[in-house]
């Protein structure tokens, strides 16, 4: 006799009620060395920032991209504690965009909160997306921190948009040096190169409805109707651990969504070492955090390794020895 009984399941309600927002965290955390040596740190505060400020209004999906057992061990912690809902383990890094298309495709939500694993979220982040999404007509993508060269790329349909006689526009440099400075900190950036990126771009600020935002979004972290996404998704399998995503920000363009920003930040960029004003904010907030001292290389060893030819050895040696050791 193959059964004994029925399942007691049969016939039976989940009564699980989904929020209407997913919250979607990316992680890839392999090992504790070289560039990963602080982002468990990162991680971590990303994620703990992320359930002070929104995790009564969400459910929490994290995807993790074949990360390190010590980081596995912590989200399998987080979830039986209650504070995941849906935890997603890949014993292989399957590359962002097919990780963003099988969140986006598994999110019980109306709308999906997504966000790259090294992003800081401050009180009202979501209040403030959902506002900007309630209120503009087919607002596409809506983040909370404004980076001036996402002007370059994939804002016609928003541009059009402010042409109406309904919008009120502001148009010029409109952003906080601070904020500019926060970003080139963050990223790794120069002043020379953000000078080069951002040449002939100017921040547009609508006002529609009674609410502000600024054109352009980006795609470390959004907040989309999950609807638009599947739209605006690449079809089928990509098979790359990087990429695409820029044709993600083209494809919600074209079908005509809006791609906007919160007029003030509301997150903040973590990159892979936590900084002093980040551990600040982060303290501020009651969660622990400890900034990362950063030994500055000479001004010689600065202008060596800025040589193109030593540069580009230099990354493809690094592309190497990653592949090595994640193969």
């Amino acid at each position: 006799m193959p059964r004994i009984g029925m399942n007691p399941s049969r016939n039976r309600d989940s009564g699980l009620v989904p929020k209407r927002v997913t919250a979607a965290v990316l992680t890839h955390v392999p090992h504790g060395e070289g560039y990963f040596e602080h982002r468990m740190d990162v991680l971590r505060l990303c994620i703990e920032s992320l359930i002070a400020t929104a995790g009564e209004q969400v459910d929490l999906m994290v995807f993790d991209n074949a990360s390190s057992p010590e980081v596995v061990a912590y989200l399998t912690g987080l979830k039986e504690e209650g504070r995941i809902q849906y935890l997603l383990l890949s014993s292989r890094n399957i590359g962002k965009m097919d990780a963003l298309q099988m969140m986006t495709q598994a999110a019980p939500g109306e709308v999906l909160a997504y966000t790259d694993d090294d992003v800081l979220f401050l009180p009202g982040w979501l209040e403030k997306h959902l506002q900007i999404l309630d209120t503009y007509p087919r607002a596409g993508m809506v983040t909370g921190f404004y980076i001036r060269s996402q002007m370059a790329f994939s804002v016609a349909a928003t541009l059009a948009f402010s042409q109406r006689a309904d919008v009120q526009v502001e148009r010029g440099l409109l952003i906080d040096k601070r904020w500019e400075q926060h970003y080139l900190d963050n990223m790794g950036r120069t002043w020379e190169r953000y000078r080069e990126e951002t040449t002939g771009l100017e921040d547009v600020r609508l006002t529609f409805g009674g609410v502000s935002a600024l054109a352009s979004a980006g795609h470390h972290q959004f907040v989309a109707k999950r609807d638009v996404m599947l739209q605006a998704m690449p079809v089928g399998w990509t098979g790359r651990l990087m990429g695409r995503m820029r044709e993600l920000d083209d494809q919600v363009d074209q079908l005509g969504y809006l791609r906007l920003n919160t007029p003030e930040p509301v997150t903040r960029l973590l990159g892979n070492v936590l900084s002093d004003e980040n551990a600040t904010e982060a303290n501020a907030l009651g969660l622990r955090a400890k900034a990362v001292k950063i030994t500055n290389s000479s001004s010689l060893a600065r202008r060596i390794a800025r040589l193109p030819l030593v540069n580009g050895l230099a990354h493809r040696l690094y592309r190497w020895l990653y592949r090595l050791i994640n193969a």
